[in-house]
């Protein structure tokens, strides 16, 4: 019996030639063209080549390694929507498309922040009703304490008085000179780069 193998391998390398071959322009049109049918070999070879770029992007402008993730994620999953709709009506110009997009994300992102650091300078969170506390997994004391330590100074002073001393907002902005409001943003920034870290550190592991 002959076998199909070499000639179904040698057509897959063909194809991966042909991908390569083609820019990115090509590749958006092979999408659009598909519509909802998905191109799945051009979505997958357009990512692989807009995803670092993306990454970069975000590298650059939110310096965190887990937003900057997200970031790649959140982008090409809009940008392959926008494809199969045909909704990008320059192909040519995808990758401009993408940096628009990328570009456009982190400052909805810097808004929902900068709006949530109000909210917290308004309304402190001290003076909100517990909810049920759901267990927390264990968290590797060594890393948290690496995470800590890279803080800048005050947020670190601010975490430290706050969840290990189990000072309120005011106490600590008494002890370190600030206002309440100030000593909840500062605690509400330290939290999401602590977070960032330790999310960093464990897709590491």
């Amino acid at each position: 019996m002959i076998s199909l193998e070499p000639a179904v391998s040698y057509a897959s390398r063909m194809d991966l030639t042909i991908l390569a071959m083609e820019d990115d322009a090509a590749l958006a049109r092979r999408i659009t063209a598909v519509g909802p049918e998905r191109d799945s070999a051009a979505e997958a070879e357009l990512c692989r080549r807009l995803g670092p770029r993306i990454r970069l992007y975000g590298l650059k402008h939110l310096r965190n390694e887990a937003a900057a993730a997200d970031l790649m994620q959140d982008v090409l999953v809009m940008v392959l929507d926008k494809l199969r709709q045909g909704v990008v009506r320059e192909p040519e110009r995808v990758a401009s498309f993408v940096l628009g997009a990328a570009r456009q994300t982190v400052i909805d992102w810097r808004r929902g922040s900068r709006r949530r650091e109000r909210l917290l300078e308004a309304f402190p969170l001290d003076l909100l009703p517990a909810g049920e506390e759901e267990a927390a997994e264990p968290l590797d004391t060594d890393c948290l304490s690496t995470c800590l330590a890279a803080l800048p100074e005050r947020e670190r002073a601010v975490l430290v008085m706050t969840f290990y001393d189990d000072r309120p907002a005011d106490a600590v902005a008494t002890e370190l000179g600030l206002s309440a409001g100030n000593v909840r943003v500062i605690r509400h920034r330290g939290l999401e780069r602590l977070r960032g870290c330790l999310t960093a550190a464990g897709g590491a592991a």
